[in-house]
């Protein structure tokens, strides 16, 4: 019988090499993972969880792929944040808790982990809600933001509320649908947000049912018929969980896609030799 791909939402991990906080709540920290070797200061990593907006998913089953990306060289931060179903959490503070974290990370990542965190704008990773939290930062944020990478992102907030995924996640995040509550849904849907001048990459399983990847599709063809800088990956034989398994079939492309931001934010040609 093949292996449950929601197994990686418990899979254990080493622990964080440390946990910082960037707010006063509970809920604003982060964990940080230091890059295996000795090698140069890079920019850092903030990964940006999913599981729509709930506080039963927190940045714990993110720690694989960020013990996997620190392995690669890369300082990482697990970003948290309030989560609807907690006090405070949803509109507004789920979304300004994550521009808080992306805009402090630099720094308090740099204090913990000295030379190895490049003084540029971290990259974000999101997976799934996690996606549509990075888009949104780098819309609203962008000086804060070097380059995002959205894995499966829920990139259309008003076709995620039509089709009802998560039964109600998205309502629950913002408090209504866009007939109740538009302004929020003008406010923090990336749809509505085109152009987002970061560059993206998104990446997406063809067999994703968690969040359709026609919703991915939409996003990229509106962003670069604006000129934004954006690319879609279709994987063909992924579903949603693949991409944040480091142990997947899909996990060297998404490494592969973090690396073309990386060298994009270092100024380096990717396919230079010093590959």
């Amino acid at each position: 019988m093949p292996a449950d791909p929601r197994a990686v939402l418990t899979r254990p991990a080493p622990a964080p090499d440390a946990t910082v906080a960037y707010g006063d709540h509970p809920e604003q920290v982060a964990d940080l993972r230091r890059p295996a070797g000795d090698g140069p200061a890079r920019p850092l990593v903030v990964v940006v969880h999913g599981g729509f907006w709930r506080a039963e998913y927190d940045r714990s089953h993110t720690g694989p792929m960020a013990a996997a990306l620190a392995a690669l060289g890369h300082p990482v931060a697990q970003v948290e944040y309030r989560r609807t179903g907690q006090p405070d959490g949803g509109w507004p503070h789920t979304l300004t808790d994550v521009l808080a974290g992306v805009a402090a990370l630099p720094g308090l990542a740099a204090a913990a982990m000295p030379g190895r965190v490049a003084p540029v704008p971290p990259i974000l990773v999101g997976h799934s809600a996690g996606g549509h939290l990075a888009l949104y930062v780098a819309a609203h944020a962008p000086a804060t933001v070097g380059g995002v990478l959205a894995l499966a992102p829920v990139a259309d907030l008003a076709e995620a509320y039509r089709l009802d995924l998560d039964s109600g996640a998205v309502a629950a995040l913002l408090g209504g649908g866009p007939a109740d509550v538009p302004d929020r849904y003008a406010a923090a849907d990336p749809s509505v947000l085109v152009p987002i001048r970061i560059r993206s990459v998104v990446v997406h399983g063809t067999q994703d049912r968690q969040v359709p990847v026609g919703m991915s599709r939409s996003w990229v063809a509106a962003a670069r018929a604006s000129g934004a800088p954006a690319t879609l990956i279709e994987l063909p034989e992924c579903e949603h969980f693949g991409l944040i398994a480091p142990d997947s079939a899909a996990w060297p492309r998404v490494v592969d896609a973090l690396r073309s931001l990386h060298y994009d934010l270092q100024g380096i040609d990717a396919a230079s030799p010093t590959r």
